[in-house]
Parts: C-alpha cells; structure tokens; sequence
C-alpha cells in the first residue's frame, strides 16, 4: 500500500492563519472574538444601570448598609414598590402620562408626514429657503425658544392644559419635528413617483394618493416616528412643568418632586428608620416610571428594528 504524504510545515501554518484571521469567505476566531467582545462590552454599559436598579429597588434598608450584600439581596422585599406606588399616584399618573405623551406623539406623527410630502412631491417658491429652515429649526437649542413660547402660551391662556403640547405638535413645532420630516421626506423620496403618476390617472385625487399610496409606503417610518415622539414626550419634564404649570403631573414629573412627597406622605420619626428614603425606594420609582416604556419597547421590538433599520436612523 502507498504511504500517504506527510503535511507539509507551511501548509499547516496556513490552515492555522486561516482559521484565526479567516479569508475572503468567512471571518476567522479572531474577528468573532473581537466582535462578541466589543458587544459584550458595549452590552453591560447599558446594561449595567437597569440591572443595578432592578436589585437595588428590592433590597430592605439593613441590605443596603451591609456591605457583604452585593448584586443580590437577601430576600426580595416589595415594600419599596408599595411606598414608591403610593407616592407616585400611579395609575393616575399614569394615565396622565400616557394622554399627554400619546396625543401629541400622534399628532406630530401626522403633521410631519403631510409636512415631508409636499416637499418631496411638490415645487414650490423658497423651498430650499424652507429646508434651511427645517434644519435651523433642529440645530437651534429648546432653551433659546422656551421664554418666548412659554410668554405666547400664557397670553393665550394655553398653559396649564395639554394643548400647550398638542397644538405645537399639530402644526410641525412638537419636539424634534425637524428630523422626523427628514425621516418621512426620505421615504417619499425613496418610491418612484410613477405609482402617484397612476393613481392620478385613476382618478385619485392627491389627498387620496398620499393616503392610498405614500402612508402605507411609509409604515415603517410612522412606527419608529410614533415610538420616538411617544417616548420624547413621556421623558420631557423641563418644558412639561414649564407649561402645565403644575395642573398636570406626569409621572416624570412626579418622580421629580418624588422626595418631597414622599417627606409629606411618609414623615420620618427621628427615633426610627422605618419611613425614611433610601435608595430602594427611590430606584423603586425610577423603576415604575420607566417600566411602561421598557414594556412597549419590548411588545414592538421586532418592528421598531426593522422601522430603524429602514429609516438609517441611529445614534438617537
């Protein structure tokens, strides 16, 4: 029988540099390794606060001091969440919360997606001047614009009630409407203007064509728009408490008067613990505050993805 060649020396060490640094075809052990290394990484920063939070809110004043104690506690004590609900006058809060984030966030969806389609389907005189607007508008900080607002509310008697929000939303003013318009005048702009050309010839008016044929054409951009708006608004406490002037309370803006009343609603006995704050209880209400949006974020995950990856739009 004819013995079989042994392998050559280089022919191993290029079968070893293949499969660390891999080839044109496929990434060799080494970019996988960097790669799960960089998103592990980048995973616990983010991932880091919320678990921390989540532990910290059900552990008992005397775990908090014990330094043994570490991620988890000794026992998993809900009697945070019970003073934090309290405090926070949950349920109204929050469907408080959920009106006045929700109203506007529909709203500035529609205006801005009738606002990206006359540019994108339509000329007219200025509209570059307009587009210079637009992005002046996005690049100009909410400080500079908050007193003058805040003075044309108070003159027309709009504070004090969501319509200081929602009317500003309606008309394209609501928070960052400026790059939802992009986002929209994108899409417009990315399907040919033949399928308009043929619903004109049909019959279809333009307010049917926009309806029939560029809102549907836009649906992804509409979810992550929504999304965006709904949690912009749900998170604005400065303009928020500015504007309500104290008339509606949110449950952000709870959470920030969140130590005075819970001094109010639990006074603290000076020969006992027992009702004075702590960090539990504090993260305990962050928790319950945010804990709606970490709810839609996960029952819309999948098309908040893909909406973002169709829409380009990251680092937001």
């Amino acid at each position: 029988m004819a013995k079989e060649a042994p392998v050559s020396l280089p022919k191993v060490k290029y079968g070893l540099r293949r499969l660390f640094k891999g080839s044109h075809e496929r990434s060799g052990i080494l970019t996988y390794v960097l790669i799960y290394a960089l998103l592990i990484g980048v995973g616990f920063v983010y991932i880091y606060p919320l678990i921390y939070m989540i532990t910290t809110s059900f552990m008992t004043p005397s775990d908090l001091v014990d330094p043994t104690v570490g991620w988890l506690p000794t026992e998993w004590y809900i009697g945070n969440f019970v003073q934090a609900f309290n405090v926070l006058e949950y349920p109204k809060s929050l469907l408080t919360s959920i009106l006045t984030s929700a109203a506007p966030a529909i709203a500035q969806t529609l205006s801005t997606a009738v606002i990206a389609y006359g540019l994108a389907r339509f000329e007219f005189p200025l509209k570059k001047m307009w587009f210079v607007l637009l992005v002046a508008a996005f690049i100009i900080p909410v400080q500079v614009t908050l007193i003058p607002n805040y003075v044309w509310f108070k003159t027309h008697f709009l504070t004090g009630s969501v319509l200081s929000t929602l009317l500003p939303a309606l008309f394209g003013q609501g928070i960052k409407s400026s790059l939802f318009v992009l986002i929209f005048y994108q899409f417009y702009r990315s399907y040919p203007k033949a399928l308009d050309e043929a619903a004109a010839i049909d019959g279809a008016g333009r307010v049917k064509t926009f309806i029939r044929i560029a809102i549907p054409m836009a649906a992804s951009a509409i979810l992550v728009t929504f999304l965006f708006s709904f949690i912009w608004y749900w998170n604005e406490t400065t303009k928020s408490g500015m504007f309500f002037e104290g008339k509606i309370q949110t449950l952000p803006l709870q959470l920030q008067n969140f130590v005075d009343s819970y001094t109010k609603m639990y006074p603290a006995n000076d020969f006992s613990t027992t009702n004075r704050i702590n960090e539990s209880i504090r993260l305990a209400g962050t928790l319950l505050t945010v804990a709606p949006l970490l709810i839609l974020y996960v029952a819309l995950q999948r098309k908040f993805i893909e909406g973002i990856e169709r829409t380009g739009l990251t680092g937001e």
